[in-house]
């Protein structure tokens, strides 16, 4: 059976007179979009050109809210409790619902920004807030996250698919958590290391984890449906298009999520 996975991005980052990324080709080579919603990146003027975008070519389209926090680029944690969770959710996701109707658009997944991301995985409550979020303005998109943990398991309570996400370019700590970005040599920057791993974690249900304390490596058993590639990077465009023929040439298809994916009969 050949190998099948989606391959998501974060755009529409830029914001007021600041440029973030080159959305309009890294959009040829992704198949998901997950749009910032003006919290810690975008603004109305953005959201609606990155959906026009993601409308003609294609591209699956979702949500990316996020924490308040434009100068941290919601990278920073940031004490909040699980109303404020739900109430930011429901304001962001409900924003890029409203710009993907008008467009003609549908919107498919929600997906978590940053240090909300993160949050969300590591407390219950927190988790089933952003759950319930979702499940208010729209009860049948699809959660992307980390590929085990409380967020699978809010999304399974609350009846919501699930996808489980990997990332093409930051490494794996022994435990199954990306190693702290401040960390020297957390992030891939060869795409060729990017190709090995997203290959080994589609292909062989694996990745090839660091320990952070330096005690070694091995490979951890890894199941992703969707691999993330970070869009803000310095040559993100040409990663994702050599990510994306390597993959090609390999035998995988990539291609979104179908529109009843995660469903049980």
């Amino acid at each position: 059976m050949e190998a099948c996975i989606d391959l998501n991005a974060d755009v529409g980052e830029s914001f007021g007179a600041y440029r973030i990324g080159d959305d309009e080709r890294l959009l040829d080579f992704v198949t998901s979009a997950n749009i910032a919603c003006g919290f810690h990146a975008g603004d109305p003027k953005v959201m609606r050109a990155t959906v026009k975008l993601c409308v003609a070519k294609g591209v699956a389209i979702g949500a990316h809210p996020g924490l308040p926090d434009l100068a941290g680029f919601g990278r920073r944690a940031i004490s909040v409790t699980a109303p404020e969770v739900y109430e930011m959710t429901v304001y962001q996701v409900g924003a890029l619902e409203a710009f993907t109707r008008a467009e003609g658009g549908q919107l498919r997944h929600v997906k978590a920004h940053g240090a909300l991301y993160h949050m969300i995985a590591a407390n219950e409550e927190l988790a089933a807030a952003f759950v319930q979020a979702i499940k208010d303005v729209h009860g049948s998109l699809i959660v992307y996250g980390p590929p085990e943990g409380l967020l699978q398991s809010a999304a399974a309570a609350g009846g919501l698919p699930y996808a489980r996400e990997a990332f093409a370019d930051r490494v794996y700590d022994m435990d199954g958590q990306l190693l702290p970005r401040s960390m020297p040599g957390s992030v891939w920057t060869d795409k060729e290391q990017m190709v090995d791993q997203v290959s080994a974690i589609v292909q062989e249900g694996y990745v090839q984890a660091r320990a952070r304390d330096g005690s070694g490596t091995g490979r951890l058993p890894l199941q992703a449906d969707t691999i993330c590639l970070h869009g803000d990077g310095e040559r993100a465009v040409e990663a994702a298009a050599y990510l994306r023929q390597a993959l090609s040439r390999k035998g995988v298809q990539v291609q979104a999520l179908h529109a009843g994916f995660g469903e049980t009969s």
